[in-house]
């Protein structure tokens, strides 16, 4: 499993980012994706899933309404457009193989990226 994310950066609050999530290693279209985040100071905690094809999605409450995520399988590339950031959402996003952290399934760290980092100021 490979998963090389990108996008992060610095961005004032209000702003928007868009990161992506490069896949190869397994077959990118037969598993639900995970975005995960972890602040500074602060464990990692999963913002959004996606099924296997896409068409279910669902969202913490941190994030909902703001964050968007969306795969192109034919790429073997998850995505997750982030509005109208806040300085909490200051933290190293990792997209994550399978669904982690949602309803209880436990975090499996060695299924995860290098993570990129986004920081928001005020």
């Amino acid at each position: 499993v490979q998963l090389v994310e990108s996008g992060g950066g610095m961005v004032q609050s209000g702003g928007s980012l868009n990161l992506s999530c490069s896949a190869s290693g397994f077959d990118f279209g037969r598993y639900g994706m995970t975005w995960v985040r972890q602040g500074p100071g602060k464990g990692h905690e999963w913002v959004a899933v996606i099924g296997h094809a896409g068409t279910v999605t669902y969202y913490s409450d941190p994030v909902e309404g703001r964050f968007t995520i969306s795969r192109d399988n034919a790429k073997n590339t998850l995505y997750l457009q982030m509005n109208s950031l806040k300085p909490e959402d200051t933290a190293v996003y990792y997209c994550a193989k399978g669904l982690q952290g949602f309803s209880g399934t436990p975090y499996e760290r060695q299924d995860w990226g290098q993570g990129t980092r986004v920081t928001v100021s005020l």
